[in-house]
């Protein structure tokens, strides 16, 4: 039995896979206590809300809240259909009890320190952290598995980690293998030197940076290979443009805090909240296939919704540019009343090729 999105959002498959994903999809951090504490019953109606609004991508990994995410998605989706919704997680890092007490908060997450991190690329490593996250969520398979921040440990997850993926993928275990990195270098390296499917690439395309354009996302298109995005606020700065935001996980610099504050005056002169521009605007490139936000809480997937759906006509888009605050070289989605409606296929089929909001499909 399958079913349809409630409300319907754009679907697209990942690479050559099968595996669809919503434009919009769903992180898991922050319901694992990111930066701040969260309770069973918000994360649980975070994850309904998700649901109801249409969301049927949802993204996890090991590294948030030392496991919590993956638990806590695990059991609002359990009841679900398995194959009305795509999973994703990632391996890279393993984790193993620790009796140190204290806290994670060093790592970012207002969890006790129940469990240490340690950095494992290996192909064993794949498979144990791959095992564990399936006890975690209580799932017999996930969709797509990621290689998580290899930066440190470049040569290993290409000789050793990615081989692993690659043969859980022929045999059926996955659906799908990419990598997930807050850099696009090595995201370029993996789409023009293996087989993988998709990346992830958070903070690295926005509205504030470019970087992406430089490398990966030509590479990707070149590649057949798809791309999701992460970090579209660029953690945080594009949400809310006001001193003391954050930028890149830090205090924004002042230039940086003034730019995007012209942002968000030249999108109300336009009666569009930044938020809306900063969902809509990595669409603008043939390669992005979904778009990640986080929340906390149900009002803030009914916010990251409402906003995904506002419209952004072109003129915003050519007023960005006129005053020089777009990334050089950008393409921007094409201006209409709202995101377009693609038919939602039967979840786990081979869905067609489906638009994204403001982008015809090639």
């Amino acid at each position: 039995m399958t079913t349809a999105p409630t409300a319907e959002l754009p679907v697209r498959t990942l690479g050559r896979s099968a595996v669809p994903v919503t434009a919009l999809g769903f992180g898991s951090a922050a319901i694992a206590g990111l930066y701040e504490p969260v309770g069973e019953d918000e994360a649980a109606a975070t994850v309904d809300a998700a649901w109801q609004s249409g969301l049927r991508y949802f993204d996890t990994a090991p590294h948030y809240g030392l496991g919590l995410a993956e638990r806590r998605l695990g059991a609002a989706l359990r009841g679900r259909p398995r194959d009305s919704y795509t999973v994703s997680t990632k391996v890279g890092r393993l984790l193993e009890p620790s009796d140190a007490g204290g806290d994670d908060r060093a790592n970012g997450f207002a969890v006790p320190a129940t469990h240490r991190r340690r950095w494992d690329f290996s192909a064993d490593g794949v498979r144990r952290s791959l095992e564990d996250s399936l006890v975690r969520l209580g799932l017999d398979r996930v969709d797509l598995v990621l290689l998580h921040d290899p930066d440190g440990h470049e040569e290993q997850a290409f000789r050793e980690a990615y081989p692993a993926l690659e043969e859980l993928r022929a045999q059926g275990v996955v659906g799908a293998i990419g990598a997930g990195m807050n850099q696009s270098r090595m995201l370029a390296r993996f789409v023009t030197d293996t087989d993988v499917d998709a990346v992830l690439c958070a903070g690295r395309y926005t509205l504030l940076e470019g970087g992406a354009l430089d490398d990966l996302l030509p590479a990707a298109s070149a590649a057949g290979r798809s791309v999701v995005i992460g970090g579209v606020f660029n953690s945080g700065l594009l949400a809310d443009p006001k001193p003391g935001a954050t930028y890149d996980y830090a205090a924004a610099p002042a230039e940086v805090l003034r730019r995007a504050v012209r942002m968000r005056d030249t999108a109300r002169g336009f009666g569009v909240p930044l938020r809306a521009a900063a969902l809509r605007f990595p669409f603008g490139h043939a390669a992005v296939a979904s778009v990640l936000v986080g929340a906390r809480s149900a009002a803030q997937v009914h916010d990251a919704v409402e906003q995904f759906r506002h419209p952004v006509p072109g003129a915003l888009w050519d007023a960005l540019r006129a005053r020089d605050l777009l990334p050089e070289g950008a393409p921007v989605p094409a201006g209409g009343p709202k995101p377009a409606e693609a038919p939602v296929p039967a979840w786990g089929s081979e869905p067609a090729e489906a638009p994204v909001p403001g982008r015809t499909t090639s």
